[in-house]
């Protein structure tokens, strides 16, 4: 570990910081190493139910390290390139992804969002695909899940323009779920994801699973989901959380007028 993502635990909950503030936290192999890994850290984590994913100092993520890639060095995980970009843009993970954003999250930093399920972000923040701007195009993922959380022609503003926008327009388009003052957003995100955390965690993942897979427009994550009978997909989620010890917990708690105690089973 070189110390270029951070982990920490807050209850039932992993923040994960990226740590190159120098660079604005801009991605090279280490960091996509270091982040991949501490995803799969955090999914083995029985403990683990959501996971917040923020950037150290300034900046959320500048995007790649152009530095790096001009002196032909890889930015790509180093043993697993089948992660994307950041070790996280095709990197499923089952259990909810918070973004934090506290800053500019340019390029690969607006990937990084798009692929986490919900955003909190500064007032401060910025989002952007300044990659036209570049000779280059958002390849990890960027023009694939704008068009899907956004509608085309805004899709086609950010991408096709490679103009930023604040995080205020941001949730205006519906990229992001809540705008705070930027010495909460970190605190923001974490209370986000503790109301999920809170929630039994099967269900929790299978919703996910579900929302994903079962899309309308075909899945980000894995091609076979593509086209997938979404009742079908409801149905084999359902078999999994009704049959679950949870299940029967929940009920049973609500009968009895107390707190559920989730065991993930």
């Amino acid at each position: 570990m070189t110390g270029t993502v951070l982990y920490e635990r807050d209850g039932h909950v992993a923040l994960l910081t990226l740590n190159r503030p120098e660079a604005l936290n801009a991605v090279d192999a280490a960091l996509a190493d270091e982040l991949g890994g501490l995803l799969e850290r955090a999914v083995a984590d029985g403990g683990v139910r959501a996971i917040v994913v923020t950037g150290a100092g300034r900046a959320f993520c500048a995007g790649a390290d152009l530095k790096e890639i001009a002196a032909g060095r890889s930015i790509a995980p180093t043993n697993h390139p089948e992660w994307g970009f950041a070790g996280l843009t095709q990197h499923w993970v089952s259990k909810p992804l918070v973004a934090a954003v506290n800053g500019y999250a340019m390029g690969g930093g607006t990937e990084i969002a798009l692929a986490c399920d919900l955003v909190v972000a500064s007032e401060q923040a910025a989002f952007g695909l300044p990659e036209v701007k570049r000779g280059l195009f958002a390849a990890a993922g960027g023009v694939i899940r704008l068009q899907r959380q956004i509608p085309l022609k805004l899709a086609a503003q950010l991408a096709l323009t490679g103009d930023p926008v604040d995080a205020a327009t941001a949730r205006q388009w519906g990229l992001v779920n809540e705008v705070v003052p930027p010495a909460e957003v970190v605190e923001r995100a974490l209370a986000l994801a503790g109301r999920i955390a809170a929630n039994a965690p099967l269900s929790v993942q299978q919703s996910k699973r579900v929302l994903h897979q079962a899309a309308s427009a075909g899945s980000d994550w894995d091609p076979a989901w593509s086209g997938a009978d979404p009742w079908q997909v409801n149905a084999a989620a359902m078999e999994v959380v009704f049959d679950s010890a949870d299940a029967l917990e929940g009920a049973t708690a609500f009968a009895s007028k107390r707190a559920p105690v989730w065991t993930g089973h």
